[in-house]
């Protein structure tokens, strides 16, 4: 389907009818040149003498070429444009920022791996993410690491693949080493107010109790509660810890339960993909359908007739005037002398 991105420019199309039809016909004076053998030549060419003045006519090849190459190129100006069939893609309504702790007791190594060997937990915490995202096709990931104080990683990205390098290079102590998570949680609702998206959720993993925040946990859930945003909150560890590395899990219990979402808790790997997988479940992904139909511009073909148009009535106008040169008889220089009558000696007598 052709459509005109400009078609507003079609009315200048009849211009040409206009000053046809307005402007008076051009007339050129010209000197005249008296010609001795005029009826000799009027004999030779055939043509038939005028008087007064001669309107030239184009002929209908020469009027046809000049009538496309302006149509040609009012077409050009309209800039035509091939438009394509519908194409519609699906775009996740989800954002989801994932907030990891990386606090010193993200180093206690209480969590085995696939090969069955002890790993820390933020490895642990990684490998799991990394499955996670993985099957996040369609949302927007975001990335806050936090220790001592918060700071956005990863703003949010489709680009998964970028978002798993940038969680795989975290490493213990870029933080610091305590555990401020309700500061993490302001960051978010800082992030989450720079965009539009219909799904907010934020994914807390931690493993420790609050100790260094300057917005308590709980009046950060309320706010971000109030800017639609769930918070799932993860303990990784063992809760029967006590001393330094004792979790607070009534404070992840209510932060999760003021902003709408669930707490869970992950003693070992298994559990904790099964609870990315549970949040998941609970978060049904919204899509928003956009439509765009692709277009191609064909204003260079409309360019290029109108050229093609105006160089053939050129070469017309060469051809004729060369053919009619070649037509006209050459004119003996003898017929340009003039004659004399041959002359009559007498010779006088006796």
């Amino acid at each position: 389907m052709i459509e005109f991105a400009h078609p507003l420019a079609w009315l200048f199309l009849p211009i040409p009818v206009l000053v046809y039809w307005l402007l008076p016909e051009y007339k050129e004076q010209r000197a005249s040149v008296h010609v001795p053998y005029f009826a000799r030549l009027v004999k030779v060419s055939g043509e038939t003498p005028k008087k007064g003045a001669v309107k030239l006519l184009r002929r209908r090849l020469q009027q046809f070429l000049l009538l496309l190459g302006w149509v040609a190129l009012i077409s050009a100006i309209a800039q035509p444009e091939w438009v394509g069939e519908p194409i519609e893609q699906k775009k996740s309504a989800r954002e989801i920022m994932v907030a990891l702790d990386l606090s010193g007791s993200m180093q206690e190594q209480d969590f085995v791996d696939q090969q069955g060997q002890k790993i820390d937990r933020l490895s642990a915490a990684k490998q799991v993410l990394n499955d996670f995202a993985q099957q996040r096709k369609h949302d927007r990931l975001g990335l806050i690491l936090f220790a001592d104080a918060a700071y956005l990683q990863a703003p949010f990205t489709d680009d998964i693949a970028t978002w798993q390098d940038l969680l795989n290079q975290s490493q213990l102590g870029y933080a610091g080493y305590q555990t401020a998570f309700g500061d993490a949680i302001g960051l978010t609702i800082a992030v989450f107010e720079q965009q539009k998206s219909k799904q907010r959720v934020l994914i807390l993993l931690t493993d420790g109790a609050d100790t260094g925040s300057k917005m308590p946990p709980i009046k950060a859930a309320q706010i971000a509660a109030k800017h639609d945003i769930k918070i799932y909150t993860i303990a990784v560890g063992d809760p029967s810890n006590k001393g330094e590395y004792e979790m607070d899990l009534q404070t992840l219990e209510r932060v999760a339960k003021v902003s709408g979402g669930q707490s869970f808790t992950a003693i070992n790997r298994q559990e904790l993909q099964q609870a990315y997988q549970q949040i998941n479940d609970l978060e049904k992904q919204q899509y928003e359908t956009l439509s765009y139909r692709p277009k191609h511009s064909l204003h260079h073909l409309a360019f290029a007739i109108y050229f093609v148009a105006n160089l053939l009535v050129i070469v017309m106008l060469f051809a004729v005037k060369l053919i009619g040169r070649k037509a006209l008889p050459m004119i003996n220089e003898s017929d340009n002398k003039p004659k004399t009558e041959p002359s009559t000696v007498v010779k006088g007598g006796q």
